[in-house]
């Protein structure tokens, strides 16, 4: 076993705090990471707090991981030891299911994928994965992937998650030239939404209801700005686009939104309220509009997102904090402040 050292949550009312634990060895087809950064996504507040499901504590959060290779097993034919690496949500699956077969790991037909952090480990059955809140992590070759040469190694760590939930469903849908696309919400997923439409050829336009963020949202590469809270506006714009992508995780109104389509058009939801939606059928039926959803990218896409982002000059706008502030980081997200992702230097673990 390999000692660990992390930042862990022992119950849904405290503080993360410094954590001892243990890794399983590598096999032979494991890579060790030495974890350098880690991303804090929203989803591992809900998930430190237990908002969103019964947690199994202490959890260790952390799934937008950048490091580099300290070990490969004896099979490992696609690392070697000094690779700049990263690790997303997912560290294993079934691998044989029609959906872990078609690249689509994230949507395992037997059980789901084992999720980098809260999932039982297939490797023993028991005990729980722990994530990249910590100095290193061991995982199977086939759910490491490779940062393309000339990556922001800090930069990137989120878009092992914000980079895939977004590029994924602009991929699927077609994105591109002379299509029109509205970004709802201006925040960690948000704003690589934006650059990756724009990069795209699409026309962005930022639908927020903060008037404060339409410089910054221009600055990203929006073509323009909608003030959500007022309604002059939404209906000015009622009918002109061809999609939209949803990264609200609040509870918000859809069927205002759905009225902004084009005949055809789709609004996609990658935020996660934590309320059930409530749509009318009218919304949809009328203009024959799409309500679809997306999640994450499977492994291959995901790589492919990572050198299309470093190809076009794509990170994330972070801010770079030691672990000793996570907490600090944990309520200024839900309040809404920062832009746009907060990044653990896991070096500071050593102090």
């Amino acid at each position: 076993m390999i000692k660990t050292t992390g930042y862990a949550a022992r119950s849904a009312n405290e503080k993360l705090a410094p954590f001892e634990f243990e890794r399983r060895d590598p096999g032979e087809n494991d890579v060790v990471v030495d974890i350098m950064y880690c991303g804090i996504c929203h989803s591992d507040i809900h998930e430190a707090r237990s908002e969103w499901r019964s947690v199994t504590y202490p959890i260790v959060p952390g799934h937008e991981i950048v490091g580099r290779i300290s070990h490969v097993g004896s099979a490992v034919k696609k690392f070697n030891v000094g690779d700049a690496v990263g690790v997303g949500c997912m560290v294993d699956s079934c691998g044989e299911c029609s959906s872990c077969n078609a690249g689509a790991e994230y949507y395992c037909m037997e059980g789901g994928p084992v999720w980098t952090y809260g999932s039982v480990d297939r490797y023993n059955g028991k005990g729980q994965t722990y994530g990249g809140y910590s100095d290193k992590i061991v995982v199977n070759q086939d759910f490491v992937l490779k940062m393309p040469d000339g990556a922001d190694l800090a930069a990137s760590a989120p878009l092992l998650c914000a980079g895939t939930t977004t590029y994924t469903p602009l991929m699927y849908w077609k994105a591109g030239p002379g299509q029109r696309v509205g970004v709802l919400g201006l925040g960690g997923l948000g704003h690589i939404a934006v650059k990756i439409a724009k990069s795209l050829g699409a026309e962005v336009v930022v639908l927020t209801t903060s008037k404060n963020k339409a410089e910054d949202a221009k600055r990203l590469g929006a073509d323009s700005v909608v003030i959500t809270t007022d309604k002059a506006q939404l209906k000015e714009h009622a009918g002109s686009f061809d999609l939209i992508l949803d990264t609200v995780s609040a509870k918000h109104e859809f069927d205002e939104y759905l009225a902004l389509l084009k005949l055809n058009g789709k609004l996609v939801l990658v935020g996660l309220p934590s309320v059930p939606l409530q749509v009318s059928p009218f919304s949809i039926v009328t203009g024959h509009r799409i309500l679809a959803g997306s999640g994450l990218g499977g492994i291959r896409e995901t790589q492919e997102m990572l050198d299309y982002c470093v190809k076009h000059g794509i990170k994330s706008d972070i801010e770079l904090i030691p672990i000793q502030k996570v907490n600090e980081a944990y309520d200024r997200v839900v309040k809404g402040d920062v832009k746009y992702r907060f990044v653990i230097d896991m070096s500071s673990l050593k102090k």
